[in-house]
C-alpha cells in the first residue's frame, strides 16, 4: 500500500509542479499586455455592470488568496470605488485564478472549469450588488492602510516572467506537496466502496455539509484541485466537491478576523452566508448540469 501510495504521490505532484510552473510563466509573460490602469478607471466608472465585469477581470488577472485580498479592498475602500463593485472583487478575486482554472481543467475536465468559472462570475456579480442594494455599506469601518503601494504596469519581460514564476512557485509549492500528499494517501488507502457509499450518488444535502465545512478551512485552490481529482476519481459526487472548493477558498478564519477589522460584524456574518450561499448553490448545480 505504501509503495502505491508514494507512486500515487509522485505522479500527482509531478503533473502538478510541471503544469503550474508552465502556466505560471506564460502568465507572468503576457501580465505586461494586462491595461491595469485602465481597468481600474472603468472599475470606478459609472456603469455598473462594464464596472463589475471589470474588477472580475482584476481579480482573475491578480491570484490572490482570500486574505492577500484584504489590502486591495481596503485601498478600493479608501479610493471611495463603488461599493458593490468592491464585494464583486473581495468575492472573485480568491476563487478565480487563471493558473488554478487551468489546472482544473487539466485534472477534472474544461467543461467543469468552465461551469466553475461562469458559475463563481455571476455569483460574485449578484452577491455585489445585492449587498450594496441592503445597505451594507455603512457597515465598513473607516480604516487607513499604510505600507501599501500600488505596484508599476508590468512590462514583456522574458527573465522578470522567470523570476516571477520562481517566487510564486515557491509559494505555492507546500501547497500542492499538500495536496498531492493528501490525494495519494486517499488514492491507497481509502476503499473506493467507502466514498462511494457515503460520498457518491445524489444525496443532495452532502453539498451544503461541505460548504459548512470548508468555511472555517484556510484551502488555497492549488491544494484542494489534486485532493478533488482523486475524490471524483474514487466515486465522489462532484456537487460537494465544488461546494467543498469554492467555499475554503472563498472564506476562512484568518480571512474573517481581518475582515473585523474593517467591517462591522454584521456585513462579517454577510459575507460568511453569502459565500455558503455560493459554494452550496454551485455544488447543487452541478447535480443539473
Amino acid at each position: 500500500m505504501w509503495k502505491d501510495i508514494l507512486i500515487s504521490f509522485l505522479a500527482i505532484a509531478g503533473e502538478l509542479i510541471l503544469l503550474f510552473i508552465l502556466i505560471s510563466f506564460v502568465i507572468s509573460l503576457l501580465q505586461g499586455f494586462i491595461p491595469y490602469d485602465k481597468m481600474q478607471k472603468f472599475m470606478a466608472g459609472g456603469n455598473g455592470l462594464l464596472a463589475a465585469f471589470c474588477a472580475i477581470l482584476f481579480a482573475f488577472v491578480t491570484p490572490f488568496c482570500s486574505c492577500s485580498t484584504i489590502p486591495i479592498i481596503v485601498n478600493m475602500l479608501n479610493k471611495k470605488m463603488r461599493f458593490g463593485i468592491v464585494m464583486v472583487f473581495l468575492f472573485a478575486s480568491p476563487v478565480l485564478d487563471p493558473t488554478i482554472i487551468t489546472l482544473m481543467a487539466a485534472m477534472l475536465g474544461f467543461k467543469v472549469a468552465l461551469i466553475y468559472t461562469v458559475v463563481t462570475t455571476i455569483f460574485s456579480i449578484v452577491i455585489g450588488f445585492t449587498l450594496e442594494k441592503l445597505g451594507f455599506e455603512s457597515a465598513v469601518k473607516k480604516v487607513m492602510m499604510t505600507g501599501f503601494e500600488e505596484g508599476e504596469q508590468p512590462k514583456f519581460n522574458f527573465k522578470a516572467a522567470l523570476r516571477d514564476t520562481g517566487t510564486m512557485m515557491r509559494t505555492v509549492l507546500p501547497y500542492l506537496l499538500i495536496g498531492a500528499g493528501i490525494g495519494s494517501v486517499i488514492h491507497g488507502a481509502v476503499p473506493t466502496e467507502f466514498i462511494t457509499a457515503y460520498f457518491g450518488g445524489g444525496q443532495w444535502w452532502l453539498v451544503p455539509v461541505a460548504a459548512i465545512v470548508g468555511i472555517p478551512l484556510y484551502v488555497r485552490l492549488s491544494t484542494m484541485i489534486p485532493i478533488s481529482q482523486i475524490m471524483v476519481a474514487k466515486g465522489m459526487a462532484l456537487g460537494p466537491v465544488m461546494a467543498l472548493m469554492i467555499s475554503s477558498a472563498g472564506a476562512s478564519l484568518p480571512e474573517l478576523t481581518l475582515l473585523n477589522s474593517i467591517f462591522q460584524k454584521r456585513l462579517v456574518v454577510a459575507f460568511v452566508v453569502s459565500v455558503f450561499s455560493m459554494s452550496t448553490f454551485s455544488g447543487l448545480l452541478f447535480y443539473f448540469v
